[in-house]
């Protein structure tokens, strides 16, 4: 009974980028799309999301096998692009890995993901496996950095967490599929 109306959405999103593709698919579900058209339009949108996550400990990662020892004695902040989770600084301390972070994405505003800025088709996204005043203090951090953007946090699932261990924070960018 749900051949043609159920489809699995292959776009390599986790976390806060995947519930934003859900926001998305029950806009494009509002605006009269088919569900075959909206699996294609969020799967065309597969590369257009980025994460950063800034964590006080490599430790959970490496137990968990996401990333190897020599991984873990790299750095202490990640990128996750479509599917792929890479270290990508060191950073001692979460001061330096919050700047860093904030850094990270104003350079992929700038440059990958400038397009969208500029028409307003991206969604700044914050996401936490910390205590809810370190996560409030991170938003407005965000805020600051990016005046006039909107932030949505969440708290990340414990799916998630387990991975990265408690204190976690993160920074990403979601773009608005295109229409077809």
């Amino acid at each position: 009974p749900y051949e043609g109306k159920v489809f699995v959405v292959d776009n390599g999103r986790v976390s806060s980028t995947q519930k934003r593709s859900v926001l998305d698919a029950l806009e494009l579900v509002k605006e009269g799309y088919s569900a075959a058209q909206i699996k294609e339009m969020l799967e065309a949108a597969r590369e257009r999301s980025m994460i950063y996550i800034g964590v006080e400990t490599l430790e959970f990662l490496k137990r968990g096998g996401r990333i190897s020892k020599t991984s873990a004695a790299l750095g202490s902040l990640m990128k996750f692009g479509t599917g792929v989770l890479d270290v990508y600084q060191k950073c001692r301390g979460m001061k330096k890995s919050r700047k860093a972070m904030i850094d990270a994405m104003k350079n992929e505003f700038a440059t990958n993901f400038k397009e969208e800025v500029e028409k307003g088709e991206i969604y700044l996204l914050a996401a936490s496996s910390a205590s809810k005043e370190a996560s409030d203090e991170w938003v407005k951090e965000i805020q600051e950095a990016f005046p006039g953007m909107d932030v949505v946090c969440d708290e990340l699932s414990l799916g998630v967490s387990c991975h990265i261990g408690p204190g976690g924070l993160g920074i990403g960018c979601s773009c608005k599929p295109r229409r077809i």
